[in-house]
């Protein structure tokens, strides 16, 4: 055996254990959920039913089903930009501004994303309570009380206040990931747009946000999906789709038809359109925000 023959076979070894894994629990449950989405079965018998594209079809007329969708995508694209948006300026702002505690407040802002997403949905929980709530008490205590609400017993606003529950969650990790990059930029880029007379708005369009795209683009894509997990588990510890079905998110939907009501084939269905929705949606948000890499 030859060195080259020996290192691709050392190449090889080194590699199979994980490729063997990732078909385990990956490839073969997706093809296999892919299959079970063409039959009608509860889940616990051995009678199968066949039934090709009828799941689909469907869920095409399933209004439930659309209103999770709806509200999923709704989700995604506020706390997306939401999120997005107070990362960056607060990175920003504490890597670029001389603060006291820079340290401090950086540790504070990462804390929520090492709690586990129960003890979040507890605290939130706590903090939307209509009578005892945080929330609602500091409105009052400022005289708001036309704005006091049912968080999570108003079906026109329990959805955002998931939404606020998650982007709460996220914004200390996306800011710890921006300041690492914003803190590699050259200062002697910020000296000489100084120089040039461009203020600290200017430069943060200029320099920053160009010089720190290609992070924000890989974190994007990857937010979008943990929002949509993240969202599942948040929506069952709270809410549990309520208030009639206001907070249903497509995943929430899904575990019901498949694991609740004994359609399994049925919510295998849902399985493969929510499969096919993150990947297009990635691959839309990826094409979207391409932009030429600017190196420095």
């Amino acid at each position: 055996m030859n060195k080259k023959t020996a290192k691709r076979m050392f190449i090889f070894m080194c590699i199979a254990p994980a490729l063997i894994l990732f078909a385990i629990f990956m490839i073969v449950p997706t093809i296999e959920v892919f299959r079970m989405s063409l039959y009608k079965w509860g889940g616990f018998s051995n009678n199968k039913l066949f039934v090709s594209f009828e799941n689909f079809k469907k869920l095409w007329n399933d209004m439930n089903f659309i209103h999770s969708l709806q509200n999923s995508i709704v989700l995604i694209v506020v706390v997306t930009i939401v999120t997005m948006a107070l990362s960056i300026l607060f990175a920003t702002f504490l890597t670029r501004e001389k603060i006291k505690g820079n340290s401090f407040f950086r540790v504070i802002f990462y804390i929520p994303n090492i709690l586990s997403i129960v003890v979040i949905a507890g605290i939130f929980s706590a903090v939307y309570d209509p009578t005892t709530g945080l929330l609602n008490n500091f409105l009052g205590v400022f005289k708001f009380k036309g704005l006091q609400k049912m968080w999570l017993g108003d079906q026109q606003i329990a959805i955002y206040s998931i939404g606020g529950a998650l982007i709460w969650q996220a914004i200390g990790y996306y800011m710890v990931m921006y300041m690492t990059s914003i803190a590699s930029i050259p200062e002697s880029f910020y000296e000489a747009s100084a120089l040039e007379g461009a203020g600290r708005i200017r430069q943060f369009f200029s320099i920053t946000l160009p010089l720190i795209w290609n992070n924000i683009r890989t974190t994007l894509t990857f937010f979008i999906i943990s929002t949509i997990n993240l969202s599942f588990l948040l929506v069952q510890a709270m809410t549990g789709g309520g208030p009639d079905g206001a907070t249903e998110v497509f995943l929430s939907y899904m575990y019901k038809q498949a694991y609740t009501n004994s359609s399994y084939g049925y919510g295998m269905a849902i399985g493969v359109v929510i499969f096919l929705f993150s990947f297009a949606l990635s691959a839309i948000v990826s094409r979207v925000t391409k932009r030429e890499v600017l190196e420095y």
